[in-house]
């Protein structure tokens, strides 16, 4: 099974820089500016160094943890409905740490009070339980095979004796057919005429091209049949959404009856 690979970016110099070099410098700048307040509030529940500098760890690699898992997982998949619960709720841990501490710090809330205490306290036990929760979850296959019916085995039928059949008599040479008449080139002419001939359209993406050819069947493609047409053609297929927000939702565009056809019969279909 490939990984799925995303489009390269696209645009000026700077704006594919910004993209691929500014995201995981923003990432380390908001790892760092949260680092203080997640310190400053395992201090106030009593942790004392250097036991206090695990919680902006263990906050921060159970929010990505669980934003991968959440992302990684096809939809319906176990595990995938609790990771994203997690992830949300290591956002609304993060957040809340940073507005504790800066409030303590400024002086506007006491950081001696009990239910701040208790809840500081639950958070690595609780972090470390659906860490272990998402590590037992299997992984299902998302590429599983389409079922094929099994092929139905028919027993060989006894031959019962037969007689001898008498020899036909000769029969006169056959002779071959006379050629066809070749059509004239003003019939010629007028069958290229009347031949449908497609418009040429002009996509934003050339992939499109390669996503047109599959509806000449008289089907709507499928996700899978296009991430295929792409990699036979040599192209890099996208994300499920991007094959069919993006591509197959342009070429739909420029002809909008291509959405109204019906969508090949699997396998499993034609044989019930």
């Amino acid at each position: 099974m490939k990984p799925r690979t995303s489009p390269p970016p696209t645009g000026p110099w700077y704006a594919r820089l910004a993209t691929s070099a500014g995201r995981p410098a923003v990432l380390a700048a908001t790892l760092i500016m949260s680092m203080p307040g997640e310190y400053h509030v395992a201090k106030f529940a009593g942790w004392s160094d250097p036991w206090a500098y695990g919680m902006p760890f263990s906050l921060s690699a159970y929010a990505g943890i669980a934003a991968v898992v959440a992302a990684t997982r096809p939809k319906g998949a176990r595990g995938r409905f609790s990771a994203t619960v997690g992830a949300a709720f290591a956002i609304v841990l993060a957040l809340a740490a940073q507005v504790v501490a800066h409030l303590v710090n400024t002086g506007h809330m006491d950081h001696n009070q009990a239910w701040l205490i208790a809840v500081t306290s639950m958070v690595p036990p609780a972090v470390l339980a659906h860490l272990l929760h998402l590590a037992a979850t299997p992984i299902p296959q998302q590429d599983a095979a389409v079922a094929q019916p099994a092929p139905v085995v028919v027993p060989p039928l006894e031959r019962a004796e037969q007689p001898p059949v008498p020899p036909m008599p000769e029969r006169a040479p056959q002779l071959p057919p006379p050629p066809a008449p070749h059509p004239e080139p003003e019939h010629q002419e007028q069958a290229a005429e009347q031949r449908p001939t497609r418009p040429a359209i002009h996509y934003s993406d050339p992939r499109c091209t390669v996503i047109r050819a599959l509806y000449d069947d008289g089907y709507r493609p499928t996700t899978t049949e296009m991430r295929a047409a792409l990699e036979a053609a040599g192209h890099t297929a996208p994300s499920p959404s991007g094959l069919r927000g993006v591509l197959r939702a342009e070429v739909e565009r420029h002809e909008p009856h291509l959405a109204e056809l019906p969508t090949r019969p699997s396998p499993l279909h034609r044989a019930g």
